[in-house]
């Protein structure tokens, strides 16, 4: 039962304390604090990321105006840009990447049972990378191009919860496929790729790895077809072959036989050739799992245009890994609360719903059981939709 407590303190409830301690007795993050430890720090830039601030001045003045609420919301004393900001810049941001990975730890099973509506008995991922601009003379660490500065976030995300399981944050001159290095696959798993992707020595530590993958053909592979299994055309699939990689270097790099799937969508007028290492299951079935490599599209867009991680309140590389961590932070609580309350709203209407009731005494679930957010009302059929599950 709600004892007087504010929206915000009853949050925090489902965050460890104990577990963010650790993490911050990792990397040393309280040597030399005297006030503003790191957990302020971390309340202070969730807060930033649910009521969607802009910069650290703004972030100042809205907690000023609620100061006889900060204690009770679990903040230690008032907000001072300064001390943020000096917090930003020093405390090492591994803290924030450690603790938003045992959320993920959490919200993972608590989705286990979501279904892609595929017969498929295995985890599938979507692994790509997106790219934030950056002012180059502000951020001259975060190389891109000569005259343009970036960041890259390079992400697997577990298609069936919309969780993201791995991220790299790195300027932007990396190339994503770099990071296929550093994956730990998943025995048995699938990994979905694009082209961008298609390298063949990673895709064969892929596979000695035990881990399948499904990744878009380049136009010009080089290869013999050894075998043609039969198919039904009426579902768009126009040919399921066994192939052998004759390139001069891929050959070498990939010497076992590979899966070429040809698959045509009349609905999108779209053809797909694709290679994978599973021999398995059918075709149609490697064809829909590119297909739900839409989810990590959807993803990207949905965290850009909901969360504050286009624009920094710092321009140190610490600081903007520090922002981008506490980001996925909250967008993991988000996706852990929908869980435990059993909330059937999606997190756009979660996010909007707090972000103007943060300080309101009222109990989370009677919060979202009000008519007004009831989820017979008109939505926006284009509004980007996550964890709508």
């Amino acid at each position: 039962m709600n004892q007087g407590r504010t929206v915000f303190a009853q949050l925090i409830q489902f965050l460890s304390h104990n577990e963010f301690n650790r993490c911050v007795a990792r990397y040393g993050g309280h040597k030399s604090v005297r006030s503003f430890s790191c957990w302020d720090q971390f309340l202070t830039m969730a807060f930033a990321q649910l009521t969607y601030r802009e910069s650290l001045r703004d972030i100042e003045v809205c907690l000023a105006a609620q100061r006889h609420k900060l204690y009770h919301s679990g903040f230690s004393g008032p907000i001072k840009r300064s001390t943020l900001a000096d917090a930003n810049e020093k405390r090492d941001w591994r803290i924030y990447r450690d603790f938003a990975q045992s959320l993920i730890q959490i919200a993972r099973p608590l989705y286990a049972h979501s279904e892609l509506g595929l017969e498929l008995d295995a985890t599938a991922y979507a692994f790509d990378a997106t790219t934030i601009d950056l002012c180059l003379s502000l951020f001259p660490w975060a190389k891109f191009r000569r005259h343009k500065g970036a960041i890259k976030l390079h992400t697997l995300l577990e298609i069936h919860s919309a969780i993201p399981v791995f991220i790299a944050i790195t300027a932007g001159d990396v190339h994503e496929v770099n990071l296929l290095d550093e994956l730990i696959p998943e025995p048995g798993s699938f990994i979905v790729m694009d082209r961008g992707f298609v390298d063949f020595q990673r895709l064969y530590r892929l596979h000695t790895a035990l881990a399948f993958f499904v990744i878009r053909s380049k136009d010009n592979l080089a290869f013999r077809r050894r075998y043609s299994a039969p198919h039904d055309r009426t579902t768009g699939v126009r040919s399921d072959q066994t192939i052998v990689l004759t390139g001069p270097k891929s050959a070498t790099l990939y010497p076992l036989a590979l899966r070429r799937v040809h698959y045509y969508s009349a609905e999108r007028e779209q053809r797909l050739v694709l290679l994978t290492n599973n021999f398995s299951i059918p075709a149609l079935t490697v064809a829909a799992l590119y297909r739900y490599r839409w989810q990590i599209e959807l993803f990207f867009k949905w965290i850009k245009q909901h969360l504050r991680i286009k624009s920094f309140f710092g321009t140190s590389d610490n600081s903007v890994k520090t922002q981008v961590w506490i980001a996925i932070s909250v967008y993991v609580l988000m996706a852990i609360i929908k869980k435990r309350l059993h909330l059937k709203h999606d997190l756009y209407t979660l996010l909007q719903v707090l972000s103007l009731t943060l300080f309101d005494k009222t109990p989370l679930l009677t919060l979202f059981q009000q008519t007004e957010y009831n989820l017979q009302l008109d939505r926006d059929v284009n509004q980007l939709q996550l964890l709508n599950i």
